[in-house]
């Protein structure tokens, strides 16, 4: 508007010479110039007018551009307006965040997320005989397990992941460690308590699982459901490979005490076993891991995998256990069917050699495996069922073998409900057959897990 005023003052000024007085003419001007120097007076006026008027606006555009005090309602919008705020980095610097108050406020807040596991059980699972020890199956009812996580990046160079595990009995720290992401050669490592990667089933958490329970052959030659988990250091790195393969090896040194496994006597009593123990700072533990994975076609890949792990055991520093595993996984979902069917395929083959005394039946070399398959049915409903043997590794003479059928209904993908029937002929001679009844629920953000 300004500039507009300013246009018609600099024409009119132009202008104005040529109707009041021509050069060189000494005349006095002609009776309409006093009409026509009303009209510019009125004009001038208007302009003025006009002028305060813009300056006016403008006073009022600046007022309404200043915050005002805002009401709750106003505050939880602003967490969703797409103007930039600003928080301060790693050395002092400042980083946009989009999104308002509430954006800035979580840029400093790890995700969080809760996973809720509760399990009930039902049917014939007797104690065996006589003095033979054998872990317990599950409770009628049970809360079996309630993960909370927190994940974050920490800086472009790492991050940071915890999970704790709530139990009836106690709380857990599950896994907790910082990866760094940024080494040198594409190497990625780890630090902190964590998973060992020795074949699959080791390296899930319980709410990952196909089955409600674990295989046997975990609980009997990998410590259980915690199965290798300890403090330590893990260094991975991808090696080249041809012919669209993907290769990847992982090695890992722990503190050596972790498969810790509680099992109940049939006089009431409890003895506790593990799979590694430290008896000093020496006795540390190992595993090594080498993954290959390989589109075979658009719609099928197949994953094969090679385990070590090795450890003292609780006889002193002079015994060990050493762990060699096979795994194999095989995957369909075609893609233009992917929300309806897919397969997945399962096998892990695991040895187990321990070292015990003369008086202890001496060396114990055991062998265990399952194979499982799950069928998606329909965009939620799954089928599978899984086949278990395993020998035990304390005394490689007792086998113990199993089969179960599962069902699965996926109301969503933050909750599932699962239910089994598991059959186990225990190597005392028993039959066990169980019912178990899963339903699984998870809030908020919760990174996704290595398949």
């Amino acid at each position: 508007m300004k500039k507009l005023s300013v246009l018609i003052c600099v024409l009119l000024g132009s202008a104005l010479p040529g109707w009041t007085q021509q050069p060189g003419n000494a005349s006095p001007p002609a009776p309409c110039c006093d009409a026509i120097e009303q009209q510019l007076k009125a004009m001038e006026d208007r302009i003025i007018l006009l002028e305060g008027q813009v300056r006016l606006l403008k006073e009022q555009l600046t007022q309404s551009s200043q915050p005002a005090p805002a009401t709750g309602a106003e505050t939880a919008a602003a967490g969703t307006s797409a103007s930039p705020a600003t928080v301060t980095g790693p050395g002092g610097t400042q980083l946009p965040v989009y999104g308002g108050a509430g954006a800035a406020a979580k840029a400093l807040n790890p995700d969080i997320s809760v996973i809720g596991d509760f399990i009930g059980a039902a049917g014939h699972y007797p104690t065996p005989p006589g003095s033979v020890i054998r872990q317990a199956g599950f409770q009628s009812l049970t809360m079996h397990e309630s993960e909370v996580g927190f994940q974050a990046i920490i800086d472009p160079y790492a991050r940071g992941d915890f999970f704790l595990s709530f139990g009836e009995s106690g709380v857990d720290l599950e896994e907790g460690y910082i990866t760094f992401t940024a080494l040198p050669a594409g190497f990625v490592a780890r630090a902190g308590k964590m998973r060992a990667a020795f074949g699959k089933v080791n390296s899930l958490h319980n709410h990952v699982l196909p089955w409600v329970d674990r295989p046997l052959v975990t609980e009997n030659l990998v410590g259980g459901e915690d199965g290798i988990d300890d403090a330590g250091f893990s260094i991975q790195r991808i090696l080249p490979a041809p012919k669209g393969i993907f290769l990847e090896a992982t090695g890992q040194v722990f503190r050596g005490d972790t498969g810790a496994q509680t099992f109940f006597l049939p006089n009431g009593g409890t003895v506790e076993q593990t799979l590694f123990t430290a008896s000093n700072k020496r006795d540390v533990s190992t595993v090594a891991h080498l993954r290959g994975y390989k589109d075979i076609t658009e719609s099928t890949n197949l994953d094969l995998g090679l385990s070590y792990g090795r450890g003292h055991n609780e006889l002193g520093s002079d015994f060990l256990t050493q762990l060699y595993g096979v795994d194999a996984t095989v995957r369909w979902k075609p893609l233009r069917r992917s929300i309806y069917h897919s397969f997945v395929g399962r096998t892990e083959l695991i040895w187990s050699q321990r070292q015990q005394p003369i008086n202890l039946a001496g060396e114990q070399r055991s062998f265990g495996m399952y194979a499982s398959g799950d069928y998606q049915l329909g965009r939620r409903w799954f089928v599978g069922g899984r086949y278990d043997y395993a020998q035990r590794a304390r005394d490689a003479n007792q086998l113990d073998r199993g089969a179960s059928a599962v069902l699965t209904y996926w109301p969503s993908e933050f909750s599932q409900i699962r239910g089994q029937y598991r059959f186990t002929r225990y190597a005392e001679g028993i039959n066990a057959n169980e019912l178990l009844l899963q339903v699984q629920f998870s809030l908020g953000a919760h990174g996704a897990h290595p398949f």
